[in-house]
């Protein structure tokens, strides 16, 4: 079978906020069967769906109580039998969440593994003796805020936990959990899933030694910054070497069942690019992976060119899966808006931006219509994050709103009942009935951004160059044996120009380009404008100030 998810595109749907068929308000897997067509529209090749698995939702899901079966919000197991058969019969792929660096408090190993210090499963989460004081073992914080360490009264010791107290550690060090969790993943392999994306992929072990993390030192984070878990390097709380022998473990798991594949999420503020190159080189760790350097503030040429030749200069056989929104951060469209004088724009700049880096490509719902971030008022809030650290830090609510489906008013064909998210109008008239109608619309131009892709292999799977060109022009070639494009960004609101030497005569951009003009080897690149033009089999371009 070919490797489909190489210069794939994946599309996250986030289960809660896609669509709703019991009028709780609440997306559901019935909901996302209902949408199928729509994601098969867009040309893309897989599903990730975000968790659907039991919990008691206090982190939305991330924190499981049963790994084998379907929350009753979402669904049964049979209607994920039945999403993904029609997925399936649409050509599409599908893949979940897999949230296996910790647990709910709730799910019956913890449960078990507080009693005591004896019990089958007491040694299957990261439990620690206080300090003579009574203080835990080291200094690691949570993401979410405080101390990374609960006390237990039961046991008399502390547990790990990363981000909530409800969501406690699994402790990777133990040779009975790591088979464990390839249980859970081999029971939804045979229930035909086509693969997984790895929550917090580099969590999954600790050192074993439980020493204190150093303070950071980067300046971005000096000498303050809103939650205290970024004024450490987490040199000793994550991202431990042992964790690539455990990789290796999955992937031969999923080499057991044809065309399965991986998508790691690797959460590092000082080494995601070098880790994510790491997890996926040798051809024996995970397919993909991604990290958070394309989901922040930065949107210059330099930040874009220095991510990518650092991944391919470490693992030259690895292999990335690079996205601009998901779940976890503002959308982009909000984000990267002083870039830009029109959202329109931005929206179609930023899509053919993603759709021609070297690597695989997951866009996130909502993506397609050029949804902005939702401005939400704090008692609307519901993400942990977001209440903790308001107003600084708004939390993740904003980018999970429902999508707005029908023309009219909120909530938009989402839910016939009261949505646990609003839809305020800056989505909800960006709705998809509206676009459809609209052939000029973002949403029109990412099935044909798409479709162009497609035949177009050197945007998929070929090598990237990058040219030297000043800011704000990003300028690289994709080039596939005789299949070979020049690829021309002005990320900016400000016109731009250069000269494009080696063109043939003649030379037009390509359908997909927005404000560039080509007049002999002048080019001219309006606000956002960006073009992508052929270059002749064997040829190299040059460029010059224009």
């Amino acid at each position: 079978m070919t490797e489909w998810w190489r210069g794939g595109v994946i599309y996250q749907v986030y289960p809660r906020s896609f669509q709703d068929t019991n009028g709780d308000g609440v997306g559901d897997l019935p909901g996302i069967i209902r949408r199928l067509d729509h994601i098969a529209s867009l040309g893309v090749d897989c599903i990730w769906l975000s968790p659907i698995t039991r919990s008691p939702q206090a982190d939305m899901g991330y924190d499981v109580s049963d790994y084998r079966d379907v929350d009753p919000l979402f669904g049964s197991l049979h209607d994920f039998d039945s999403l993904v058969e029609q997925a399936h019969a649409r050509g599409l792929k599908v893949i979940m969440d897999q949230v296996v660096s910790h647990t709910s408090d709730l799910h019956p190993w913890f449960q078990e593994s507080r009693l005591n210090r004896t019990n089958s499963k007491a040694d299957w989460y990261v439990w620690a003796d206080p300090l003579p004081d009574g203080s835990p073992p080291n200094n690691w914080p949570a993401v979410f805020g405080g101390r990374a360490w609960e006390w237990n009264p039961t046991r008399g010791q502390y547990y790990l936990h990363n981000f909530l107290a409800s969501q406690p550690d699994l402790n990777f060090h133990n040779p009975a959990v790591q088979q464990a969790v390839l249980d859970v993943m081999r029971f939804w392999l045979e229930r035909g899933i086509d693969g997984f994306r790895l929550d917090t992929v580099n969590y999954y072990f600790h050192d074993k030694q439980l020493r204190s993390n150093p303070p950071n030192t980067r300046d971005e984070h000096l000498p303050y910054a809103v939650n205290p878990y970024d004024m450490q390097e987490h040199r000793y709380s994550k991202s431990q070497p042992e964790n690539l022998d455990f990789l290796r473990r999955v992937r031969q798991l999923l080499n057991e069942y044809p065309g399965a594949t991986s998508v790691g999420e690797v959460g590092d503020s000082h080494r995601s690019v070098e880790l994510m190159a790491q997890y996926t080189s040798g051809g024996d760790t995970l397919h993909m992976c991604y990290g958070f350097d394309f989901l922040g503030p930065e949107f210059t040429p330099s930040h874009f060119r220095e991510c990518i030749e650092t991944f391919f200069k470490v693992g030259p056989d690895g292999w990335p899966c690079w996205s601009f929104s998901n779940h976890d951060v503002p959308r982009h469209m909000t984000r990267w808006a002083k870039h830009s004088q029109a959202p329109a724009e931005l929206a179609r700049q930023a899509a053919a931006l993603v759709l021609s880096l070297k690597g695989s490509v997951c866009l996130y719902q909502g993506e397609e219509l050029g949804l902005p971030e939702t401005d939400l008022l704090f008692e609307e809030l519901t993400d942990p994050r977001g209440i903790r650290f308001w107003p600084e830090d708004k939390g993740r609510d904003g980018c999970r709103t429902p999508i707005p489906w029908d023309a009219g008013e909120a909530p938009n064909g989402f839910t016939t009942g009261t949505p646990w998210l609003p839809i305020k109008p800056a989505q909800s008239q960006l709705n998809v009935a509206g676009q459809n109608a609209d052939e000029t619309s973002t949403l029109a131009f990412y099935r044909s951004a798409l479709a162009w892709r497609k035949v177009h292999p050197c945007l998929q799977i070929g090598e990237i160059e990058f040219h030297a060109a000043p800011e704000p022009l990003l300028a690289y070639t994709r080039s596939l044996g005789n299949d070979a494009l020049l690829c021309l960004f002005n990320l900016s609101a400000e016109p731009q120009r250069l000269a494009v030497n080696g063109l043939l005569a003649g030379t037009e951009p390509e359908a997909v380009s927005q404000n560039a003009t080509l007049d002999g080897a002048k080019v001219e690149l309006g606000p956002n404008g960006y073009c992508f033009l052929p270059v002749p089999s064997g040829k190299k371009v040059t460029l010059s100030a224009g």
